[in-house]
């Protein structure tokens, strides 16, 4: 499938925006008109071979502003690639390798050099999704990448915009959007009954795009299952074909709304493990299934080896610490102190070392009003 481009034919040319940074080196984004050749084929592994690094690609359609699509924040869930590659690879098809989309696409493919080894983010490298306008990480060029990619996509307009995730643990399909308003949450809603607000971590790519237009985070199931890459798919379809998002309240009983409240992280001194096991903390192997469960006071996420070890981190949307407000240690087992819903609960420890064990939410439905003023233009 082509982009826009006086040949369609001739190799898509890349433009480098290296505008000067006075905080940091500033990496290079590269920008495209069109798809290179034979990219839909490849695996997202075999990207970085292709494109060199995180690339921008715009694609024509019959209505504009474009649908700006992120994908691979995160290099070991590719969901969001196999998503989009399964839709454009489905209109190339449709019209012989020549047609245009019902809209046009901003696409932007994040860290491919993670993704050719699978991981999160490689050492030495920032998480991808922490480093967009709005984050309060110290300065690197990958923060310099996103403020352009972010220049570029208000230079262009946007409809609306579409982060896709992959999880680590057991969750249902959900979005997350960061402003409370109408129009993102019929975004979000197309997706999935079940919507999380949240404001922290800052950074995110969504929190970023929420000033130009509507934006969603989207989180997609476990990486490998196909059913999360055919929901995507059909989500970006679905967008595509919108002539507009609707401004009106979405009904409330088309919507589970949920609001995270605290972000609870291992501290990095502290040796864990899943039991069985020996370690100052030892986590319920079933850790799991918790995720997007109402869960009682007392109930028990690990046991600790001894009384004078540290616990876990936890602080509430402001960054605050709220540990003793959400967790005790009683009988030697670090237990919740009042009742919550946790996300994001995964057993893969690297997940957890890199950025949290997990989330926990609160139900928000009647915080929603009947009409919000918005942060975006309408």
């Amino acid at each position: 499938m082509n982009g826009r481009s006086t040949t369609p034919e001739r190799p898509a040319k890349a433009r480098m925006n290296d505008r000067p940074d006075t905080t940091t080196a500033r990496a290079s984004l590269r920008e495209l008109d069109q798809l290179p050749e034979g990219l839909l084929e490849r695996d997202s592994t075999e990207l970085a071979a292709v494109l060199g690094g995180p690339t921008l690609i715009h694609l024509d359609g019959e209505r504009a502003p474009p649908l700006f699509v992120s994908v691979l924040m995160h290099g070991n869930e590719p969901v969001g690639w196999e998503a989009v590659r399964e839709l454009l690879l489905a209109y190339r098809r449709g019209a012989g390798g020549r047609c245009r989309l019902p809209r046009a696409m901003s696409l932007f493919i994040g860290n491919v050099e993670a993704a050719t080894q699978r991981q999160r983010r490689l050492p030495g490298q920032p998480d991808f999704n922490r480093v967009w306008p709005g984050s309060e990480l110290s300065p690197t060029p990958e923060h310099g990448l996103m403020a352009d990619v972010v220049a570029r996509m208000t230079e262009r307009g946007c409809f609306a915009s579409v982060d896709l995730h992959n999880n680590t643990g057991c969750n249902p399909h959900y979005a997350c959007v960061n402003v409370i308003d109408s129009r993102f949450l019929h975004l979000a809603t197309l997706f999935s009954r079940t919507v999380v607000y949240f404001i922290r971590p800052t950074g995110v790519q969504s929190q970023a795009m929420a000033h130009l237009c509507p934006a969603v985070t989207l989180e997609c199931g476990k990486v490998g299952e196909q059913h999360g890459v055919e929901h995507a798919r059909d989500y970006l379809d679905a967008c595509l074909r919108l002539a507009q998002l609707p401004d009106h309240p979405v009904p409330a009983h088309d919507i589970d709304l949920f609001h995270t409240v605290a972000q609870v992280k291992v501290p990095p001194d502290l040796q864990f493990c899943f039991a069985p096991c020996d370690a100052d903390l030892m986590l319920n192997p079933e850790l799991e299934r918790f995720n997007f469960r109402e869960l009682s006071a007392g109930t028990a996420f690990g046991r600790i080896a001894s009384a004078s070890s540290a616990v876990v981190d936890c602080r509430d949307e402001h960054g605050r610490d709220v540990t003793a407000r959400y967790f005790t240690v009683a009988d030697g087992e670090l237990r919740l102190r009042q009742p919550v819903m946790p996300s994001m609960l995964t057993s893969d420890t690297r997940i957890i070392r890199q950025d949290c064990l997990c989330y926990l939410m609160e139900r928000y439905n009647d915080h929603v009003p009947p009409q919000t003023e918005s942060l975006c233009p309408s």
